[in-house]
């Protein structure tokens, strides 16, 4: 006799736990999904777990020294032109003058009251 669903359902579940299985969520943008997407169609892989999983045991195979490389997140320089600083310095000035003046303008008018 075929089995139910709910009976293929709870036999696949006692699998997964016999074998210790854990399900990990992974939310990505689509720079990420499609870099995905090029790693998997390079090596033929059609599943995404399959991809993550192999690239997790590669990676941690190369060790500390290597994988750390990989696994730092790029850091961006930002450089600020000379035009863009001083516009950005002369807007200060225009807020901290605004500001001074509303704060005196807010005191004298507290002392007057």
């Amino acid at each position: 006799m075929a089995m139910t669903q709910a009976e293929r359902s709870a036999k696949a579940a006692g699998k997964r736990q016999a074998a210790q299985e854990e399900e990990l969520r992974l939310r990505v943008r689509p720079g990420t999904k499609q870099a995905l997407a090029d790693l998997m169609a390079w090596a033929e892989l059609e599943e995404q777990g399959e991809a993550l999983t192999l690239m997790i045991h590669h990676l941690q195979a190369l060790g500390p020294a290597v994988a750390v490389r990989f696994l730092t997140p790029p850091r961006h320089e930002i450089t600020v032109s000379e035009n863009v600083a001083q516009k950005l310095e002369a807007a200060c000035r225009r807020q901290g003058t605004r500001i001074g003046s509303d704060l005196i303008r807010d005191f004298g008018d507290s002392q007057n009251a």
